[in-house]
């Protein structure tokens, strides 16, 4: 049987209003799915945030992205994403050079290091997904994907 949210988190008075609860069953889910995956990702020395850098970088291909490209495709946006860059970088999952006349201009890309850890982690993180969400039929996925979608483009 499914987890009730109330019982988690002990909550003893009744929520202020039906979409109070949903809000947070949702927050409640993604911070559940969220540290599963870090603990994953743990011992590959990486965040879901650079495991989600990597895989940008590599649906880009050779032409790379830019810095503020790698941040609007994020699925968690962060504050500051040349910090994370910097330390990727440092890490040897990505390189950055900077293209044509404008200084400025930066380009990102994924390095051989980051594709060969991204082909470590992909079946492990496909895993991961089907397992966790294996319960569900393909009709209940589809119709949590369209509700979860129309929630988030009100």
């Amino acid at each position: 049987m499914a987890a009730n949210l109330r019982d988690e988190l002990k909550q003893t008075r009744p929520w202020a209003s039906l979409q109070e609860e949903v809000s947070l069953n949702i927050a409640r889910t993604s911070a559940v799915l969220d540290h599963e995956m870090a603990q994953m990702l743990k011992p590959y020395g990486i965040t879901s945030t650079q495991y989600n850098v990597l895989r940008i970088l590599r649906g880009a291909g050779e032409s790379g992205l830019c810095r503020n490209e790698v941040g609007e495709r994020l699925i968690r946006p962060v504050p500051d994403v040349t910090r994370l860059l910097d330390r990727m970088e440092q890490q040897g999952l990505i390189d950055r050079r900077r293209v044509g006349d404008d200084r400025r201009f930066v380009t990102t890309y994924v390095t051989t290091q980051g594709l060969e850890l991204l082909g470590q982690l992909d079946d492990l993180v496909l895993a991961f997904h089907r397992d966790r969400l294996a319960h569900l039929d393909n009709d209940q996925l589809k119709a949590l994907i369209e509700l979860l979608e129309s929630v988030r483009s009100v």
